[in-house]
This record gives C-alpha cells, structure tokens and sequence, in this order.
C-alpha cells in the first residue's frame, strides 16, 4: 500500500473531503438537502469491524478497483475507468461508535460522471446487503 497523495486524502478527523460544485462526486457527509452529492452512509448490522472487513473485500471484488491505503477505521481506493484511464477516489470512514461506514466516491478530472460514482456506491452497499453486514 502507498501512502496517501493529496488527491487521495483520507478522512481527518472524522470527515471525508468534502465534494465541489460539480456533478462527479457523493458523499455521505455531504449535507443531506443536497440531492446532487449526499448518499446514505452504510449502516452496519452487528459486528463493525466484520462489516469494516467485508467491505474491503466487497471493494477488491471490483474489477480496476484497487486499494491503495488503509489505517483501522480509514480507507483509500482508486477506481481506473476501461477506456480513457479516468481515476477515481473512493474515501471510507469507519464510525463504529455509530456503527456507520462514511463513504465517497468523486472523479478526479472533468465535470460530469454520468453518475459513475453513486452507481459505484449504490453497488458496493448491495454486494454488503447481501453479505448481510449492513442495512
């Protein structure tokens, strides 16, 4: 694993980077009115650190997703489109006192994703609904 860039900065103090203005990243730390960037947070059934390992798991299931730094409760990934080699970041938060899983996904160039990244969020919480470690 490398240590994290700038670009891949991870969560500080119990916050991911935040989303810019444009349409290519989601956040469950965004504010919850807006609709363009916030997505639920992963909420963890039972044990968190079974969830925390399921997920990274779930993550290096993906094909061109790769892990590229991780701490206890942190987590960096990095999402290489088929085509043009467009990088995404992907930055998880383990809550377990809230028995949470924080997460983000935002593309690193351009200004739309065509939704990429919540389709990424929304199917790495249905591959751990099935796993049965989050709601």
């Amino acid at each position: 694993m490398t240590n994290p860039t700038l670009t891949q900065a991870s969560a500080i103090d119990g916050k991911l980077p935040l989303c810019g203005s444009s349409p290519n990243c989601v956040s469950s730390q965004a504010d919850i009115h807006d609709r363009q960037h916030y997505i639920l947070p992963f909420e963890i059934k039972g044990n968190p650190l079974q969830a925390w390992d399921a997920l990274k798991k779930a993550i290096l299931k993906q094909p061109r997703l790769v892990i590229t730094h991780e701490t206890h409760t942190t987590l960096h990934a990095e999402a290489t489109s088929l085509v043009f080699r467009f990088v995404d970041d992907i930055n998880v938060l383990l809550d377990a006192d809230r028995e949470l899983i924080h997460i983000r996904s935002a593309s690193r160039v351009g200004h739309s994703d065509f939704g990429v990244n919540r389709k990424r969020i929304e199917g790495l919480r249905a591959e751990l609904r099935k796993m049965g470690v989050v709601d």
